[in-house]
């Protein structure tokens, strides 16, 4: 069995940090081998002094159900202490909410994807405490799609945004620790930072395989299956497309009302894309987009996790439909995660290229060509430095 860094925090806490002043940065899948939330491990440890938690996208509960749903801090009614949102109008912890503390801990469960939050709340983090000369502890999870693959494109940095401030893939193949050291000796090189790093995990293992308990680290992603399609499904957040938000199957699901889904789904099976066959359906989203209309559009069914490409074959999705339906209005307009100007499809996919390709209607494996070398790219002269584990 594998076991994260929360597992092990209580024999390998730094030494130098030892009864510090402690803020905690987690969420509803922060919690160890037998279920037990980080929160309640720190605040009975005697390696350290808990003083505040900190909450990311959806909260520090999981409660907000919804995309781009702000929330606001409050007291934990078990430990008395304060809880402050950073996805609010605060997204980088200001001094007033690092004061009390020495060192900031992160616990986060990621799922291998740059859009997915949760790394960029650590990386504001991480610049706040390097501002503030306050250590940062992460301790290390698996990436629930393995530690191989990297797919899509490397972002541009004028694409940055809240899904995306750094250069890496969109699949990008990393642990948050790893992420972390990355971003310490490229941005924050003064920042004091330990890893706590797992035991037992390796690169080839996808998450089922580490014996460790599924928790969703977001309402919208239930199991490790939506986990494994989130790469690509979530460009459809760039669209007017439902991602199938306020279904059972979020990002598995996916479709419109004007769709034919018979249509949809026998031109995606035409793409011959590895490990996936698509199911035409109806369905009626229960909130998000098209809310209480009925849908045609598609299911993802997986065959063979270790051919398939997430990222491939959200691209071949969004080929698809501007082909069948080209006179339909595809792309969602700004705002969308505090980006006010740019497309929201620009910003998921950190560059304007993507969109362009789909509009001049590229060869699929055309746009997967130029995406691979610019991963590559990443691979060689950055990825591979930092890779913890083998």
């Amino acid at each position: 069995m594998t076991l994260t860094g929360l597992d092990i925090f209580k024999k390998k806490w730094p030494q130098a940090l030892l009864g510090a002043k402690v803020g905690l940065l987690v969420h509803p899948a922060s919690v160890s081998k037998n279920l037990e939330h980080a929160s309640s491990l720190f605040f009975e440890s005697p390696k350290c002094e808990l003083k505040v938690f900190f909450g990311p996208q959806h909260g520090i509960r999981g409660e907000t159900q919804d995309n781009m749903i702000e929330w606001k801090g409050f007291h934990d009614l078990r430990t008395g202490l304060p809880v402050y949102s950073l996805y609010s109008k605060t997204r980088k912890p200001p001094a007033a909410m690092l004061k009390a503390v020495d060192v900031l801990a992160v616990d986060l469960q990621d799922v291998g994807a740059r859009y997915y939050t949760f790394i960029w709340t650590m990386e504001l983090c991480m610049q706040a405490c390097s501002e503030m000369g306050k250590s940062v502890v992460i301790l290390d999870r698996p990436n629930p799609l393995g530690g191989s693959v990297i797919e899509g494109p490397v972002l541009q940095p004028e694409f940055a945004s809240f899904v995306g401030l750094r250069p890496i893939p969109i699949r990008h193949g990393m642990t948050v620790g790893e992420i972390a050291l990355y971003l310490k000796e490229t941005y924050y090189p003064s920042l004091d930072l330990h890893v706590i790093n797992m035991k037992g995990w390796k690169r080839s293992q996808l998450f089922d395989e580490t014996g460790l308990p599924w928790v969703l680290p977001s309402p919208n992603m239930p199991t490790l299956e939506t986990a494994i399609v989130y790469p690509g499904m979530c460009l459809l957040e760039g669209t007017l497309l439902s991602e199938g938000r306020g279904t059972t199957r979020p990002f598995e699901i996916f479709g419109a009302p004007f769709i034919d889904p018979d249509k949809l789904a026998a031109r995606l099976n035409e793409f011959k894309l590895p490990g996936v066959l698509f199911r035409p359906l109806y369905f009626q989203p229960t909130f998000q987009k098209h809310a209480g209309e009925v849908c045609g559009g598609a299911q993802i069914h997986l065959l063979d996790r270790s051919k398939y490409r997430s990222f491939k074959t959200g691209v071949a999705v969004l080929k698809a439909v501007n082909e069948l339906y080209p006179r339909r209005p595809l792309w969602k307009s700004p705002p969308y995660e505090y980006e006010t100007e740019k497309m929201p499809i620009d910003i998921l996919a950190g560059t304007d290229r993507l969109r362009i390709s789909i509009e001049k209607g590229d060869a699929l494996d055309h746009m997967e060509s130029w995406w691979r070398v610019g991963c590559a790219a990443f691979d060689k002269t950055v990825r591979k430095k930092y890779l913890i584990y083998e």
